[in-house]
């Protein structure tokens, strides 16, 4: 792709998260949301593989669907209400619809079905905005209408993501279709909070953000794609095979890393919401996803599993570790000790 394409593409991307993030208006909101989506579509097609482009056309009906309802709630609102204004979404119908169109922004659950396949014909570094730059526009919306939400269907939704990523994705074999499932389970942990800690979700996205993008930098470091190709990765650098191993796990939640912090916060805000049920759900579901980031990460890692791959063993590096790669994994594994200063700026 020109360097100057690729350039335009990206300060629309940051433009258009800006005037969605920054907007109180929802045709401002919905402005950027569409610029944003216009924006990735070049880069998710950009390879001309038959898969890049069904990607592309996937991703821009499934975008423009959801964009055209937050268009329909905010105008049904407005219809009824006389106003404008994000914040005073009041009418039940638009809260509805506009829960269901962010769903369909962010993949989730029962609307998660485009975001694996689009994950999947995409670049490393295209998944890779499509995993966190651009679910923070959405995001947004969905943190500034919080209070007009429906608490019900939201649990509903969040349980129903955290089950679904975590089951499909126990016989994926595809590095980004895993990471795509992980998405949609963590999404699940995020949405069941928004109605009783806003505060909480932002925090529990940015520490995603934070590991998935040391993950995905990882592996388009070492160019694994699938499974039998991350087998032979140990091969290159075993030290950043460690580190990924670590950073799966911090992914995972498990305790001492960093992906344990957001959980424990939210299991711990559920019980004091009288939500014992659903955080033991969310719990339990949780480990049908600690099942395939078990997989990755014990391909990640020096031990090679029983039988045989099929793949030469790669003993030259395709390019240098960065930097930034080296700075994301350790923060994605040594956040933990921050967490007594959490409930201060919460």
């Amino acid at each position: 792709m020109n360097p100057q394409a690729k350039l335009i593409f990206t300060i629309s991307l940051l433009l258009g998260t800006t005037i969605t993030i920054s907007s109180n208006h929802w045709v401002t909101a919905w402005a950027g949301l569409e610029i944003n989506t216009l924006a990735i579509l070049p880069l998710i097609s950009k390879s001309h593989h038959p898969r890049a482009i069904e990607a592309a056309t996937k991703y821009f009906l499934t975008q423009a669907a959801a964009s055209a309802l937050i268009l329909f709630s905010s105008m049904t609102n407005a219809w009824h209400t006389g106003q404008w204004d994000i914040s005073q979404l009041t009418h039940p119908t638009s809260c509805l619809v506009l829960t269901a169109a962010i769903a369909m922004k962010l993949g989730l659950a029962p609307f998660h079905f485009w975001f694996p396949e689009v994950l999947q014909g995409s670049p490393l570094t295209t998944g890779l905005l499509l995993s966190t730059i651009m679910k923070l526009p959405p995001m947004t919306l969905l943190f500034m209408t919080s209070p007009s939400l429906n608490p019900t269907l939201l649990t509903s939704m969040a349980i129903l993501s955290t089950a679904l990523g975590g089951w499909m994705g126990l016989n994926q074999t595809q590095t980004r279709k895993i990471l795509a499932f992980s998405s949609i389970s963590h999404l699940g942990w995020m949405a069941i909070i928004i109605s009783y800690n806003p505060k909480l979700t932002l925090l529990n996205f940015y520490l995603y953000v934070l590991m998935t993008t040391a993950v995905f930098l990882t592996l388009n470091s070492i160019n694994a794609l699938k499974l039998s190709t991350l087998m032979t990765t140990w091969t290159k650098i075993p030290s950043l095979s460690a580190m990924l191993f670590l950073t799966l796990l911090s992914l995972a939640g498990l305790p001492p890393l960093t992906g344990f912090l957001p959980k424990w916060l939210i299991i711990q805000e559920l019980t004091k919401q009288s939500m014992t049920p659903a955080a033991l759900a969310l719990s339990i579901l949780s480990l049908l996803g600690l099942f395939f980031y078990l997989r990755l990460a014990y391909c990640a890692t020096i031990t090679l599993p029983p039988h045989t791959t099929n793949h030469m063993k790669q003993w030259h590096i395709n390019k240098p570790t960065s930097t930034a790669i080296a700075i994301l994994t350790t923060v994605s594994i040594t956040l933990l000790p921050i967490s007594p200063l959490i409930p201060i700026t919460i």
